[in-house]
């Protein structure tokens, strides 16, 4: 079964930061929109931010805008989500999805496959 690793989550304070990664070495993160979307105790998982394959379009949940930068190096087949000034609504365990298409869309449907999850805890 193909899966993403995801690293880099852990428990900072509020107002810190963090980068979280998303890798595989079973196939080429080339032609795949890369998501990653987040899971809170008692809530639904929701979409964080996603980026396009072709042109690294982004694409951001509001909650996240202007703290969160999402980026990917083709060379490291890695795809990064900076999280700063982190706030303690922001823990959840945090996972990486990819998905075919073209459109960096935050439907989690539209993902083929998906990461085990990383754990990030914000304290206040």
């Amino acid at each position: 079964e193909v899966q993403l690793v995801e690293s880099g989550g852990g428990l900072v304070q509020a107002g810190g930061s963090l980068r979280l990664s998303c890798a595989t070495s079973e196939f080429s993160f080339d032609d795949y929109v890369i998501g990653w979307f987040r899971q809170a105790p008692g809530k639904e998982r929701e979409g964080v931010s996603c980026i396009s394959s072709l042109r690294g379009v982004e694409n951001y949940a509001d909650s996240v805008k202007g703290r969160f930068t999402v980026s990917r190096d083709n060379a490291k087949n890695t795809v990064y989500l900076q999280m700063n000034n982190l706030k303690p609504e922001d823990t959840a365990v945090y996972y990486c999805a990819a998905d075919r298409g073209k459109i960096a869309t935050m439907n989690e449907a539209l993902y083929e496959y998906w990461g085990q999850g990383t754990q990030v805890t914000v304290s206040s």
